[in-house]
């Protein structure tokens, strides 16, 4: 590009910034009095999908809930898109890029423990037993907005330059062994394609940043994520003769211990984070049985290809090298269920869209923050269009964000006063990205 074109694209960069992405505007007012007029809907919608959770790849009702409102709005709509997921298309009045927009659907296997008027006491089948379930993640309220963002955008579709796709992806927290499920599958069948998309955008809640914030990063902003299960087969005996035994459960707890240098001894951590972390140990069911194997089941979290490869090699050394060492053998299989790649946000995209952002929430109260360690398969999309990620602060405000209930916690909660600003956050960027790409 010679000087002359930089010159012009610098001049173009201005003029938008200095008309399209003022603090505040008349479309930014707009938006938040539509916002406003829907919010007790939103909130209702969620406290609903809340009260009934689903499972991954069993999100029938909040499927129907979703299909439903979307044709009532006069959206086209498509459902059973990777098993439960619901596609939505909105084509607008002027011509202009495809749009998509993607809202999680599915719940975890949690009990809750909030004192809440539609707090879950739903109970469902997750890998074969029983379990509580619950709205850990903050996924109905993504669900909500995104149902709002439907209903202020069909209202306005006359104004609309492009096609706004709506993605209600089912199963981003996995799907059981042997399914396959959520936005990998939904890529697969071609959910952004017909109409081609050109962009991305996803939010998601944060129970422990103050509600009114928007919080971003550029490039990598989640971790990569890849599931393990490691078996340990040992020789079973009576419990009072372990001389006779190979006791799987103290070779265990020997390979538990040596991971967690893997982190703290291979990783550069000036470079990047890492965590691997051993989440649940299954072996023996009697005080005088020497078993014959243990099953640890756990997760590895990477930013890049490198690192969660010296990882992965590193689990399989440690866990078959020191099952060998005791007379045992170590099946490692990794990854086991899930492998998500790092959730990439396009860097030119995210600094075209903060604008947008600042404008939705205020300049003060959009902010850069580190990379987390948490994974989110809305990575799979990024991998193939540009997208942008952001969180929304769903904490109480004057709250201590020490005292919060934690993601994938029974105690985790949501203010039903932070889902208005994911409503006009998305509108925002929808219509200023419209803009942006007609100039």
């Amino acid at each position: 590009m010679n000087i002359k074109e930089n010159l012009c694209l610098l001049f173009v960069l201005a003029f938008f910034t200095s008309t399209v992405y003022g603090q505040k505007n008349k479309l930014t007012d707009e938006l938040n009095r539509r916002a406003s007029e829907i919010e007790s809907k939103v909130i209702a919608w969620r406290q609903d999908i809340h009260q009934n959770p689903e499972l991954g790849n069993r999100e029938v009702r909040t499927a129907a809930l979703i299909a439903a409102h979307l044709q009532a709005l006069g959206i086209e709509v498509k459902t059973g898109v990777a098993v439960t997921g619901v596609v939505g298309i909105l084509k607008g009045a002027k011509p202009g890029p495809v749009i998509a927009l993607r809202a999680d659907m599915d719940a975890l296997p949690v009990e809750e423990r909030n004192n809440l008027a539609f707090a879950s006491k739903v109970r469902a089948q997750y890998n074969g037993a029983e379990t509580a379930v619950m709205h850990a993640c903050g996924h109905d309220a993504h669900v909500a907005i995104l149902m709002g963002v439907a209903e202020v955008l069909a209202a306005m579709k006359n104004e609309l330059a492009g096609t706004v796709k709506f993605i209600f992806q089912p199963a981003e927290e996995g799907t059981p062994k042997g399914e396959e499920g959520g936005a990998k599958l939904m890529v697969k069948e071609g959910v952004l394609e017909n109409p081609k998309v050109d962009v991305v955008f996803g939010l998601h809640m944060d129970s422990m940043i103050e509600t009114g914030t928007i919080t971003y990063r550029p490039a990598g902003i989640m971790a990569g994520v890849g599931d393990f299960k490691i078996t340990v087969k040992g020789k079973p005996s009576h419990g009072s003769q372990p001389w006779l035994a190979v006791d799987p459960i103290p070779v265990a707890a020997q390979i538990v211990t040596a991971l967690q240098t893997i982190v703290s001894r291979n990783v550069n951590l000036t470079e990047n984070a890492a965590v691997v972390t051993v989440g649940a140990i299954h072996g023996g069911n009697r005080h005088n049985i020497i078993s014959e194997q243990v099953e640890l089941i756990g997760n590895v979290r990477a930013f890049t290809e490198a690192d969660e490869q010296l990882i992965y090699r590193r689990i399989r050394e440690i866990s078959e090298k020191t099952a060998e060492a005791a007379g045992a053998t170590a099946l490692v299989e990794l990854p086991f269920s899930v492998k998500y790649p790092v959730t990439f946000n396009n860097v030119s995209l995210t600094e075209r869209m903060l604008p947008s952002l600042k404008k939705a929430a205020g300049a003060e109260k959009v902010k850069l923050i580190p990379a987390k360690t948490g994974s989110e398969d809305f990575s799979f999309f990024a991998e193939k269009v540009p997208g942008l990620f952001f969180f929304l602060g769903g904490m109480p405000k004057g709250q201590d964000p020490k005292t919060a209930g934690p993601h994938h916690t029974p105690e985790f909660m949501l203010d039903d006063s932070s889902f208005k600003l994911g409503v006009v956050a998305f509108c925002q960027l929808v219509f200023d990205y419209g803009k942006l790409q007609k100039m």
